[in-house]
């Protein structure tokens, strides 16, 4: 009895600040597992629960498992990237999938980056120094 890995159905990659998700669907349950842990325990709170079924919600599928390796960035730009990591490896499936995944706003990425710190601002990226009175 050797135990056969999954077939995988379709592959992604979510990308928000510096996080950045490989996801990896297959048939299954609707299990989703991130860094070998199940969501709810990587990711806590049902605000956080809501943000990584939406694009399983939005298509109303059970049938697919997700596997997925998140590294880089905190616990919010990390969520961001699963959620479209997930919403890229959807829409690769069926073309309906896509327009119906786009029309939620779960295919655009988000732009925007921490701004670099700026020489002679006294370490911060946007403080100025104190400039004196007299």
């Amino acid at each position: 009895m050797s135990e056969s890995k999954p077939k995988i159905i379709s592959k992604g990659i979510g990308r928000r600040k510096s996080a950045i998700a490989s996801v990896r669907l297959v048939s299954g349950d609707g299990r989703l597992l991130v860094n070998d842990k199940p969501a709810t325990e990587y990711f806590p709170g049902l605000l956080a629960q809501g943000k990584y079924e939406k694009p399983f919600s939005v298509l109303s599928l059970k049938k697919y498992s997700a596997t997925v390796k998140v590294h880089g960035g905190g616990p919010a730009g990390q969520l961001d990237a699963v959620v479209l990591g997930l919403s890229r490896a959807l829409s690769e499936i069926k073309p309906d999938f896509k327009t119906a995944l786009r029309q939620a706003g779960l295919l655009t990425r988000d732009p925007r980056e921490r701004q670099r710190r700026m020489v002679g601002m006294g370490g911060k990226s946007r403080r100025k120094k104190q400039s004196p009175k007299r």
